[in-house]
């Protein structure tokens, strides 16, 4: 539990006790999401202790066994945006493993966690829980691929970290002719030319550009890289606002998209991991219990080099 900003502690808790519709889930596997990173230190404020954090995972349904994953977002399913089908821009959205302040919502870095029956998914059988549990992961890249429009011709991604190589295979997998990958560290540069990205310095005249970092020179680099009337799609931000070249949107025709979590396309997501279309396994730097979560919170927090994504056990 994020007992206190830079302060993760492992503590007996009462089981959590099932509402209306809710499911409670034995936790197998919980991956630690960047976001939950930057809670630690309290920099983004959507995660105010105490709470327990958590909400890339995948377990069991507790006295069927059933093999689960489930989404990150718990919507209402009756304001306007869930009747359309939009359950990410939920009036009364909230999120597992957050507190922003009007909301308390804790995770999965528990040994069980209840969330709604209509957020879960089950697993195929191929799919270990580590794996299952970077499906919420891979559900924001293939959304912001989604909304991106037409995919036949040249795309470049801004940024390898995990949601940037996510979105170079969700791109390679829904067909797009050409992928290309901005990123300044040559390891992550390697992984995306093995997830068949074309590695480039810089980029001009794409048709589509999708930012994957999030703050002020990603975004312009994804500005300033795509064509005129292209598309960009922001899904990184680190930065919770930048400026922009007004003028260059403007007079260039850009559309600029924005892409927020994912809208239900668990189901896809999981087809595509389970053909192989979409491949996590590379992308999992550690296997650990529980136990040791604060540890590897830590060594994420500092930056260490070659660290991917962490999977914790309970």
């Amino acid at each position: 539990m994020l007992q206190q900003y830079n302060d993760l502690q492992l503590v007996d808790m009462p089981e959590p006790q099932p509402g209306p519709d809710e499911v409670l889930i034995r936790v197998r596997a919980c991956g630690i999401c960047g976001s939950d990173v930057h809670g630690l230190d309290g920099s983004t404020g959507r995660r105010i202790p105490p709470l327990v954090m958590g909400h890339e995972a995948a377990g069991e349904i507790v006295g069927t066994g059933e093999r689960v994953t489930f989404d990150s977002t718990i919507y209402c399913g009756q304001c306007a945006f869930c009747l359309r089908g939009q359950v990410n821009l939920c009036d009364n959205r909230q999120v597992l493993g957050v507190s922003p302040g009007p909301y308390r919502r804790h995770g999965a870095f528990a040994e069980y966690v209840t969330v709604p029956r209509r957020i879960i998914c089950p697993l195929p059988d191929n799919l270990t829980y580590e794996q299952a549990a970077l499906i919420e992961a891979v559900s924001v890249a293939v959304h912001a691929v989604s909304l991106s429009g037409p995919l036949d011709g040249t795309c470049c991604v801004i940024g390898a970290g995990m949601i940037g190589l996510l979105t170079i295979q969700a791109l390679r997998a829904k067909g797009a002719a050409r992928v290309l990958s901005i990123e300044p560290d040559p390891s992550r540069l390697e992984l995306a030319q093995g997830f068949g990205a074309e590695p480039v310095a810089s980029v001009v005249d794409a048709d589509l550009t999708i930012d994957c970092v999030g703050n002020q020179a990603s975004v312009r680099t994804a500005i300033d890289g795509v064509r005129k009337g292209g598309t960009v799609t922001l899904v990184g931000n680190i930065a919770p606002s930048v400026e922009i070249p007004l003028q260059a949107v403007v007079s260039r025709q850009l559309r600029l998209q924005g892409s927020c979590a994912s809208s239900g396309e668990y189901p896809e997501c999981i087809r595509l991991m389970a053909e192989g279309k979409i491949q996590v396994a590379p992308l999992i730097s550690a296997v650990a219990p529980l136990e040791e979560g604060a540890s590897w919170f830590a060594r994420l927090h500092r930056g260490e080099r070659g660290l991917m994504k962490v999977v914790l056990r309970p």
